[in-house]
């Protein structure tokens, strides 16, 4: 988009201290609930820090004080192209392909142990084929 590197580089969403309720599947499913309360990530609220560059997380806004995030409020998504044509200021983004810390390691370590079943077959099998070829060549 022909921007500063320096201030439209990176995501609100990568460098939000939200990010790990994000990360954990902790959302806000309505302003002022008990997630709203605990501070959790705000998109299910309609925040489009997943797909908006900005510094708005890093520079905040007012001399430094805050940005939409830290007061409790989604990220617009202001600085994006055609940011006014996308929908309702609440509507939660589609396409963004979130996962939960907890979920994710329950899949890593059962993709993990399938891993090494198979890599623990694969040797036994090659080690039972070689150890057959050894005894066929002595007889």
């Amino acid at each position: 988009q022909g921007r500063p590197k320096m201030f439209y580089s990176q995501r609100i969403h990568d460098k939000c201290y939200r990010r790990p309720h994000f990360d954990a599947g902790q959302f806000v499913e309505h302003f002022d609930d008990e997630g709203a309360r605990k501070g959790y990530c705000l998109y299910k609220v309609g925040c489009k820090g997943p797909t908006t560059y900005n510094a708005c997380s890093t520079v905040r806004w007012n001399g430094g004080l805050s940005f939409p995030i830290q007061s409790g409020h989604p990220c617009f998504g202001c600085s994006e192209d055609d940011f006014w044509d996308k929908g309702s200021f609440y509507d939660r983004l589609t396409d963004i392909h979130g996962f939960g810390v907890e979920a994710s390691a329950d899949k890593i370590g059962g993709t993990a142990a399938a891993v090494v079943g198979a890599a623990a077959a694969a040797h036994a099998a090659i080690s039972a084929v070689k150890r057959a070829r050894q005894k066929g060549g002595e007889g």
